[in-house]
């Protein structure tokens, strides 16, 4: 385990001036803009990450603790350097396609990884959290747009973790007192408007920068024709075939987990919510496309492939709750809007 302050050292309680916000998984592309956020709000931030899917270039916080969210030895030793207030738990796998074929490793990382964390919060006293969960809870929905009482019923290996740690946390807040939000958000995308991070998963998987690495492809002179950017299936029941999804840009879902930590500092012992993180609208696969050549100004071709399994066709959120409870709103709602800010962050150096 690696523990270290912006000067090297290891911060002791004294020197905490306000809050402190644990963030697992902050080397990630959620988490890297959560420690900025919350740093930017005035919290002290220290991150938990094993890098083994983060970048320890984005991380930006008062210490870092390089370790595994499964290393026990390493989750008590952090809690008892760092007197930490609230949890934000981000550290976990997140390809649907990769959980199809790995479960077992979904469901060592995710719900045993989050087990170990919640033994070490509790055993340490700390007992408010901020779950990072997913619209994958649901799977194929009843109705669109899905509200909190959709039934939870997921059809991946993914989904099933998250919804595994969901009962965790509901169980553990009648046991130990455990105050927690969990927060099922939608297609996150987007970059930090600023400039300062964005989205780099390797490999990326996600829709908006795969199609914007073509854009770029295209852009340094690749032909069009030879286009390696793929489609997913485009017989869906769906207005155009291809799958409808829900995108959130990546600061107002870090924003949402500020106003949750903010109401679980004054929130009493076992106090249990769920909120979905949606814009309330769904756009194709090949709409997204559109939206990119808009943005982009480049023609950005693209071949239909097979569906993928485990691919629900359509998922809409309804964020109206934590709109009413928490005061949530969308600062970037626009698809083009949320997109640009990815194109931006893309040509950032080039």
């Amino acid at each position: 385990m690696t523990t270290t302050d912006e000067n090297g050292e290891i911060p002791r309680d004294g020197s905490v001036k306000k809050e402190t916000g644990l963030v697992t998984g902050g080397a990630g592309y959620i988490g890297s803009h959560m420690a900025v956020m919350l740093k930017s709000a005035g919290y002290r931030v220290v991150v938990l990450d094993n890098l083994s899917r983060g970048h320890r270039d984005a991380v930006d916080a008062d210490a870092f603790v390089e370790a595994d969210v499964r290393d026990r030895a390493a989750l008590a030793a952090l809690f008892q350097a760092h007197r930490v207030d609230v949890v934000m738990h981000f550290a976990a796998f997140a390809y649907v396609g990769e959980s199809m074929i790995r479960p077992l490793m979904y469901y060592g990382n995710n719900v045993a990884g989050s087990h170990a964390l919640f033994e070490a919060m509790i055993a340490a006293g700390v007992t408010r959290l901020v779950f990072s969960s997913t619209c994958a809870t649901y799977g194929v929905p009843d109705r669109v747009p899905m509200d909190e009482d959709e039934p939870r019923r997921p059809v991946n290996p993914y989904g099933r973790s998250k919804l595994f740690v969901e009962r965790m946390i509901e169980d553990a807040a009648v046991s130990d007192g455990l105050s927690a939000v969990s927060l099922r958000y939608f297609n996150a995308a987007g970059a930090d408007p600023g400039g300062r991070l964005g989205e780099r998963h390797d490999p990326e998987t996600h829709l908006v920068p795969l199609v914007l690495n073509e854009a770029l492809r295209v852009r340094d002179g690749g032909a069009p024709a030879d286009t390696a950017l793929e489609v997913f299936g485009d017989d869906y029941d769906t207005a155009d075939g291809t799958c409808v999804r829900d995108y959130i840009h990546v600061s107002d879902i870090c924003a949402a987990h500020l106003l949750a930590m903010e109401h679980l500092l004054g929130a009493p012992s076992g106090d249990c919510r769920a909120y979905n993180l949606a814009n309330g609208r769904g756009f194709s696969v090949r709409e997204v496309i559109d939206a990119c050549r808009r943005v982009t100004g480049i023609d950005i071709e693209y071949r239909v492939a097979p569906r993928r399994p485990g691919d629900p066709p359509c998922l809409v959120g309804d964020a109206s709750r934590i709109e009413r409870e928490l005061g949530w709103t969308r600062e970037i709602p626009e698809l083009d809007d949320i997109v640009a800010t990815a194109w931006r962050w893309m040509n950032r150096g080039r």
